[in-house]
């Protein structure tokens, strides 16, 4: 049963990766956002890079930070695995945010809604569970010394369920103020094709999201999770195929 879960979560992360790189590079509307001809024209130097700035932002955070996140809590047999995937999800994730903030708006214009703020506070969140991990391996030739200072195991599955549910919610608010802005200040069809192709990210979206955590609280995956937590803490001589 986990092993159908977990390939049905990367075959909706494909999915997603597919719909995210169309919507950036077939519809520009989506991603360059112009009030009028004259702002238009006399931002025509800078045009190519804000719409980059802004490619980049959404396909930073939905293909790097939240797919790979979600990978990494897929990754519960290899402890250095998913601590490569996190890191990795991370640095997407504040180079998505430097993108963002690198626009014509700048930081104090784009850091206005609960989109951003939620934002903000989930890729805190996973470079804070980022480190706990990063120290926990660290520390891991301590052995039992070490038992009292690592967080249970139910604590570590609900951080990391918890942080990746919030960063999959902020690209679905990321996706409804873009959409609401496109329809009322660009009169973007509510039937047209761009709008079926978004309303669709946001349906494989919230799907990948109960696939991945379906797959996290599988008893097969927490054994799995739970043997690699024991081998953290009370490491034996001999090798092991999993580290």
């Amino acid at each position: 049963m986990a092993g159908v879960v977990v390939s049905l979560a990367r075959l909706a992360s494909l999915l997603v990766a597919v719909l995210v790189l169309v919507w950036s590079l077939a519809f520009r509307s989506t991603v360059l956002l112009s009030t009028s001809a004259a702002a238009a024209a006399a931002a025509a130097a800078n045009t190519h890079f804000d719409h980059l700035y802004s490619i980049l932002h959404h396909i930073l955070m939905v293909v790097g930070f939240i797919l790979l996140g979600g990978e990494a809590l897929l990754a519960q047999r290899r402890k250095s695995a998913r601590l490569f995937l996190q890191g990795a999800a991370l640095w997407f994730g504040l180079f998505g945010i430097w993108a963002k903030f690198k626009g014509k708006n700048g930081i104090v214009a784009n850091f206005y809604s609960l989109h951003s703020w939620i934002g903000l506070l989930s890729v805190s969140l996973f470079g804070a569970q980022w480190l706990s991990g990063f120290l926990s391996l660290l520390t891991r030739s301590e052995g039992r010394r070490s038992k009292s200072f690592v967080r249970p195991q139910q604590w570590r599955v609900f951080a990391g369920l918890y942080t990746y549910s919030l960063a999959v919610a902020t690209a679905e608010m990321g996706l409804l103020e873009k959409m609401t802005v496109l329809q009322t200040k660009r009169g973007l069809p509510r039937r047209s094709t761009e709008a079926t192709l978004v309303n669709g990210l946001g349906l494989v979206l919230a799907l990948l999201c109960g696939l991945v955590v379906l797959a996290a609280v599988t008893p097969r995956h927490q054994r799995n999770a739970k043997n690699n937590h024991r081998a953290l803490i009370c490491p034996v001589d001999h090798d092991h195929p999993d580290e």
